[in-house]
């Protein structure tokens, strides 16, 4: 190797190598002061990018399993007011079932209606003011929510809720006549539809069911028909009359097989007998009102223009012959929403409408054993909604357990990316300084090669 003066190549090997480790003992010190192994990316473009992307899916995890904790406390506290109302509703159910019994008189059944209406207003009062964070859950304006469970857009899970307001809850009832109603002649056979009909009835859930009438069916037979379609839809024959006897005569009248005179005009008698065979039966105001299920009707006999009848409550009409009839009606109830369809002439057409329990009525046996139906109806109702809300709290709970385990894989993916590791790192620290040291020792050496020319000119 010649010697030169002008170009000291040891030097600058030195140097380079010497400028080589100073920068890896820097990288090695900032990676260790970090704890990063990517501090920017030029340490690692892929990485970087990488890593990125998974830190924003851990962050959007961590975020997920808040929101389901937050969707759990929610469903619990909308339960929890459900509970409450449930409670409610049973204690109505016990207040219509003593109210159905006949010990009880008007002024007992008055009381027991003064109880039923406080408990209507605190079940209204307990769905208008729970809320949470602010928003009401059970006054109807809560519709169905999306609670964000995910990393990623749309990853969400529905929680539906509606109202459990008095005025919101109970069973749904229509009125079918599917028998002759009012006053009709004594050609006109007791209870049976006037024609051939074929009756739609759909429910809640879009099942449907024919059942065709004769004209011989009445309304006993066809409530039974309605009922075996096996819809959800319960129907049942109901006669609710009034009788008044105008002139005194041998009036008699039949139904359900047993005859009950009224010559006598001791209408306190008649409505014993017929409440000891197992219908209710009053005299109020000079009428006797009679309520009975499962029944066709009333075959009046002997009346000749003495005796006028007329729906509970409705408006009398006076009897023009010797012979009238009055028919029971179809009444159809179910827990939910259902329709009447195809009748033209006695069964007709409707929607189920909402019998509420703002509405409620126990200050009659008769009302009293309509209501239970109606409680039953918004027990079930709100059973099915905290049934809802009962599978949503465990789907939750799995959910916040799936979102920590993958929390924790992907941590640990991007752990191994973007943490320094120390052990590598110390060496690589140690090393780069004992080249630090031994660079700079063999650089000083290198300057002083040129020396040697001196003592060649000396």
């Amino acid at each position: 190797m010649a010697i030169s003066v002008i170009t000291n190549v040891s030097s600058l090997n030195a140097q380079r190598n010497l400028s080589k480790s100073g920068s890896d003992l820097a990288t090695s010190m900032q990676r260790l002061s970090s704890g990063m192994r990517i501090n920017s990316a030029k340490d690692d473009a892929a990485g970087l990018q990488i890593s990125n992307r998974l830190t924003s899916q851990i962050n959007g995890l961590g975020v997920a399993q808040r929101n389901a904790n937050d969707g759990i406390s929610m469903a619990q506290t909308a339960e929890g007011a459900m509970q409450e109302s449930t409670s409610i509703l049973q204690r109505m159910r016990e207040l219509a079932l003593q109210s159905a019994n006949g010990s009880n008189s008007s002024s007992d059944r008055d009381a027991l209606q003064k109880e039923v209406t406080a408990l209507q207003s605190e079940l209204t009062r307990i769905a208008e003011t729970t809320s949470f964070g602010g928003v009401n859950l059970l006054d109807g304006n809560f519709g169905g929510k999306q609670f964000q469970v995910g990393s990623d857009a749309n990853q969400t899970i529905q929680v539906t809720l509606a109202s459990v307001s008095a005025a919101d809850i109970g069973n749904y009832k229509e009125d079918t006549a599917g028998s002759v109603i009012g006053l009709a002649s004594a050609t006109a056979a007791l209870g049976t539809a006037t024609a051939a009909e074929n009756l739609l009835v759909t429910n809640a859930n879009g099942d449907a069911g024919t059942y065709v009438t004769l004209g011989t069916d009445t309304a006993v037979e066809i409530a039974a028909g309605i009922s075996n379609l096996k819809l959800g839809v319960t129907a049942e024959a109901v006669l609710e009359v009034d009788i008044q006897i105008l002139v005194a005569g041998a009036h008699t009248f039949d139904m359900d097989g047993v005859t009950y005179d009224l010559t006598d005009g001791d209408l306190d008698r008649v409505a014993a007998e017929i409440s000891t065979n197992g219908h209710e039966a009053s005299v109020a105001g000079g009428k006797l009102s009679i309520r009975a299920t499962g029944v066709d009707g009333i075959d009046m006999t002997n009346i000749a223009n003495g005796v006028a009848m007329g729906p509970v409550g409705g408006t009398m009409v006076t009897s023009t012959g010797a012979t009238s009839s009055f028919g029971a009606v179809v009444t159809l109830t179910s827990d939910d929403t259902f329709s009447v369809a195809g009748g033209t002439t006695a069964l007709g057409n409707g929607t189920g409408a909402l019998q509420s329990i703002s509405n409620l009525d126990i200050t009659s046996a008769f009302d009293s054993q309509t209501a239970i139906a109606t409680i039953d109806a918004a027990l079930a109702s709100i059973d099915s909604q905290r049934a809802d809300l009962g599978a949503v709290q465990n789907r939750f709970s799995h959910t916040i357990s799936n979102l920590a385990n993958i929390q924790e894989n992907v941590s640990a993916s991007r752990s191994r990316i973007q943490d320094t590791d120390f052990a590598v790192e110390t060496a690589q620290m140690t090393k780069n300084q004992i080249l630090q040291q031994a660079g700079t020792s063999i650089l000083a050496q290198a300057n002083q090669l040129p020396q040697a020319a001196l003592s060649l000119i000396g």
